[in-house]
């Protein structure tokens, strides 16, 4: 059985670890708040994105570019959207058992990875990674987003990979969030959306010049949304982790203190136990 001094040493260790997951809990909320208005701020301007390419795509006719080249499939590329960090509970797990539910095998498919734990889990297995970014997880910027996408442009174009499709994280609330993978590559058109469904637009010189000009943008809008999302997912998961650790840790601290007073007075009772047996034997 462990002495007293243990479990005084074991109590205090709980509750260094307490006041870390406790900070680490008001820091990913206070972060949570600015990732969800950021998040919320682009979605208007990705959906109309969504609605106007749809338009111009339906109404180009036969246009041919680069990013609309349809292939046969035998070399895909995902874009795996995790974390840089740990101690967010399973939303990095999450994305990756996503990710290995859409291979049959590793050599299927290449990996442009998008945080360190991203990069670090599919490395160690075996995937063949063709590109890897890290370090702005919590906090992309729209220059983040353009790197990804120029260099899946450029992957896609020189014949490297017949389709790219992307995984990321869907914010829904702090405790719901939901592994997504979209298609990027090559543009085929919007599901749920029919052509002239938003309106009815003039182009200058022509639907096909103009639906050239907007993919790129439309590729770059599309990975910064869902590096947004995945920013507001990952903060929650973490906020919501952390909580559950904090209120694990009092759980314990409480357990420990009731083990620590059993012990303590099952000592008190042996000694006057001890004091009365040795008044009785000198009487």
């Amino acid at each position: 059985m462990a002495n007293l001094q243990d479990i005084r040493r074991r109590i205090k260790s709980v509750k260094n670890i307490q006041q870390i997951t406790k900070a680490m809990k008001m820091v990913a909320a206070a972060r949570l708040r600015r990732a969800q208005e950021n998040a919320s701020a682009n979605k208007p301007y990705a959906d109309k994105m969504r609605q106007v390419l749809n338009d111009v795509a339906a109404n180009a006719g036969e246009v041919s570019h680069p990013l609309l080249e349809v292939r046969k499939v035998d070399k895909k590329v995902y874009v795996v959207l995790a974390s840089d960090k740990g101690l967010a509970g399973a939303y990095a797990s999450n994305v990756f058992k996503e990710v290995v539910a859409n291979l049959s095998s590793k050599s299927e498919a290449d990996l442009v990875t998008v945080g360190r734990k991203s990069n670090e889990y599919f490395r160690n297995r075996g995937y063949s990674i063709t590109a890897e970014y890290a370090g702005f997880s919590e906090r992309p910027t729209y220059e983040d987003a353009r790197g990804i996408a120029s260099k899946i442009i450029d992957i896609f174009t020189k014949g490297e990979c017949d389709e790219i499709y992307m995984v990321y994280t869907k914010f829904i609330s702090t405790i719901n969030v939901v592994p997504t993978t979209v298609k990027l590559l090559p543009f085929t058109g919007i599901e749920g959306q029919e052509a002239g469904q938003n309106g009815e637009y003039i182009y200058e010189p022509s639907a096909g010049e103009v639906l050239g000009h907007l993919l790129p943008q439309y590729l770059e809008t599309m990975i910064y949304a869902a590096l947004l999302q995945a920013a507001a997912s990952e903060l929650g998961s973490r906020m919501t982790a952390m909580s559950s650790a904090t209120d694990n840790a009092q759980d314990l601290i409480h357990k420990l203190v009731l083990t620590y007073n059993k012990i303590r007075q099952a000592g008190i009772t042996t000694e006057i136990n001890e004091i009365v047996s040795g008044a009785e034997a000198l009487n």
